[in-house]
């Protein structure tokens, strides 16, 4: 027994001996190029043992530094204990501490070659101090226990274009606030998951994209100024707390998106700027470092070493947080050197135009690295502008992006929503344009955060009319949203129809669940997507005319629009929308359809079950007629309500 006992004691220390961090040569040429995609794994601050001792190893690249050393809550934040050594040529600097626990606060004091000191957050931190302190937080290696493997295994094994998406967007710390009376009021990320679940449950969406997860100093940036790239908000809690939340919403079928933030980060002195005295995540040059209008510093991607630490901070969340895809903000900010700059403000590329080859040629790397190593992984750009091929394979100079928000529909539609149903009619083809370009891309049609702030009004505070009206405008325009080519995405809250704008600073509204507008529109919701993940003509072929038809396009004097979706499979049941855009009814209205049978009402948004006033009652079924109708052969006709959705299966 002895012998066994110490055997096993000598296993255990070659063990930790084996776990030892340090930074190689090869690390520093690999990252020196821009490819070190676990860099992650080096840099920033790693349980490490060294000569039998347990501690942390700490790395940072600071290549214009005279000296750099760490300070933290284990030293009593003595400025002189713990000097760096520099490590080759490429500007990393390494040292190992002992005896030191996760949990501890820690920083980079960096002195300038011109004798200033600087206090810097790491980069690469794993966890951050509870703003308003800026500090790093010692993180050990998890202990989490993943329980996904079943969604795992199947996400890589799915064509993605051909699954149903429909993303609800959401910001944790305003999504509904914590009753036990703290100041914040925020859920963690485990209370979160598990009110989520439920919610979801009820309200099935297929995805949750998550605003503000990387860790940033000001809750009114929504997240989107990042000071910690590697780092889970800790307003929520630690990142294994972060991984239960991903492992339950995949255990119940739910997908993760993160929003990321590659387009600018946060001037903060804590932060990236200026960060060993001088630019190296940004442009010195201001006219390409910076955003004028929005006060922050552009990552300077004609630099190996930021690409690196932008593209191996997606494989970061991959790996250690299974998440699912990434919804990439502000790309077209990224792709235009003058975006947002007027003229004296903005650099001109080497040929003298306005596009950012080093962003171009950062996308293609970025998707062909990601998505050609987890290939269940989706990237989606915002991108606002006409730019050709964001969702075009690399090889054929496209950017090599999943999806794209499709910005122009989301504009169109809401334009369109705001007017008058007696001046809708003159605006008819801006719910048909999106159709003629829909080929182009893989779209997702968004109506985000972005759409529901600045005085912008909620989704149902757009719709005209009266109070029933304004509800009734917006089932008929989810129903148009639901049928249209392109996955889907809504903001929390416009699911139950939020009446105020949101704000970060407090929970939606969910009193407004005792009305029977508002627990109406949630059930019309939850009904739409109950439908939308059915059937596969809603979401096999969003791309292509070969999913799409349009019956009458053009019927602007009534302001209806009718179309059928189909699947791949000719077999496979198709689904008939007609859609009433004005307060109107229609007795006896008579639709064209492509072939002879019964078409099976599937739903009506003017029941009162969702809160309509009209309450139609319309048949079951409904058997077509010959006749020539709209250029078909066969027709069906029934009262088309006002404002009514009625969608038909056949």
């Amino acid at each position: 027994m002895a012998r066994a006992k110490k055997g096993v004691a000598a296993a255990d220390t070659l063990k930790v001996q084996d776990e030892r961090v340090f930074i190689s040569n090869d690390d520093c040429y690999l990252f020196g190029q821009g490819t070190h995609y676990d860099i992650y794994k080096k840099l920033g601050a790693h349980e490490s043992c060294e000569d039998g001792k347990k501690g942390f190893h700490f790395a940072v690249w600071a290549p214009n530094a005279a000296a750099v050393h760490v300070i933290g809550s284990f030293n009593g934040w003595n400025e002189d204990m713990y000097p760096m050594k520099k490590v080759g040529e490429g500007g990393i600097w390494e040292t190992f501490i002992p005896d030191i626990s996760a949990g501890e606060l820690y920083k980079f004091l960096i002195f300038t070659p011109e004798g200033r000191k600087i206090y810097k957050a790491d980069p690469y931190a794993n966890s951050a101090e509870l703003r308003p302190g800026t500090a790093s937080k010692l993180v050990g290696r998890s202990s989490y226990k993943w329980g996904d493997s079943r969604w795992m295994d199947a996400r890589d094994g799915k064509d993605y274009f051909k699954q149903p998406m429909s993303i609800y967007e959401c910001h944790i710390g305003s999504w509904m606030k914590h009753p036990d009376g703290t100041p914040d009021g925020f859920y963690n990320y485990r209370e979160f998951a598990d009110r989520i679940v439920q919610y979801l449950k009820e309200v099935p969406f297929t995805h949750v994209e998550l605003m503000g997860i990387s860790e940033h100093p000001f809750d009114g940036s929504w997240g989107y100024q990042v000071t910690g790239y590697y780092a889970p908000t800790s307003r929520y809690g630690t990142p294994d707390d972060f991984r239960y939340l991903v492992d339950t919403l995949h255990k119940n079928g739910i997908g993760v998106i993160l929003d990321w933030v590659p387009a600018h980060f946060c001037p903060d002195e804590h932060g990236l700027a200026c960060f060993d005295g001088q630019c190296i995540y940004e442009d010195p040059d201001p006219r390409r470092g910076e955003h004028p209008d929005w006060g922050t510093k552009i990552f300077n991607l004609g630099k190996p070493e930021v690409k690196n630490f932008l593209i191996a901070n997606v494989l970061y969340w991959i790996r250690e947080f299974h998440v699912d895809g990434i919804r990439v903000d502000a790309v077209a900010s990224m792709l235009y050197l003058d975006y947002g700059k007027k003229d004296g403000q903005w650099l001109p590329n080497k040929y003298g135009g306005n596009k950012n080859l080093e962003a171009i040629e950062f996308f293609k790397h970025l998707n062909s690295v990601v998505r050609g190593m987890y290939h269940g992984f989706v990237t989606i750009a915002e991108e606002s502008t006409a730019w050709p091929k964001v969702t075009g394979p690399v090889e054929e100079d496209g950017l090599g992006f999943s999806f794209k928000w499709n910005m122009g529909w989301m504009h169109d539609f809401c334009e369109y929503m705001k007017l008058d149903p007696v001046m809708r009619s003159g605006s008819h083809y801006s719910l048909t344009f999106a159709m003629s370009y829909n080929s182009a891309e893989n779209y997702i049609l968004p109506l985000s955060h972005d759409e529901v702030v600045h005085l912008k009004c909620s989704m149902v505070e757009k719709m005209p009319g009266y109070e029933a009206d304004k509800y009734a405008n917006l089932r008929v325009g989810y129903t148009y949203m639901l049928g249209h080519s392109g996955k889907k995405l809504l903001f929390m809250g416009q699911e139950f129809g939020q009446e105020r704008e949101w704000s970060e600073a407090r929970e939606l509204d969910w009193f407004l669940l005792e009305r029977g507008l508002n627990s109406g529109m949630q059930k019309y919701v939850a009904e739409l997507l109950k439908i939308y993940r059915k059937h596969p003509c809603l979401y096999e072929i969003d791309n292509d005319w070969a999913g799409f038809e349009w019956i009458n396009a053009d019927d602007k004097d009534r302001s209806i629009y009718s179309f059928f979706r189909k699947a791949s499979d000719p077999k496979a049941k198709k689904l008939l929308f007609v859609l009433n855009m004005t307060p109107v009814e229609y007795k006896d209205y008579r639709v064209g359809v492509p072939e002879k049978g019964t078409y099976k009402l599937l739903l009506n948004s003017a029941e009162e079950k969702y809160g309509s006033i009209v309450h139609s009652q319309l048949p079951a079924s409904i058997r077509s007629k010959a006749g020539d109708c709209d250029y078909k052969p066969q027709y069906i006709a029934f009262d088309l309500p006002a404002y009514g959705a009625l969608i038909f299966e056949f």
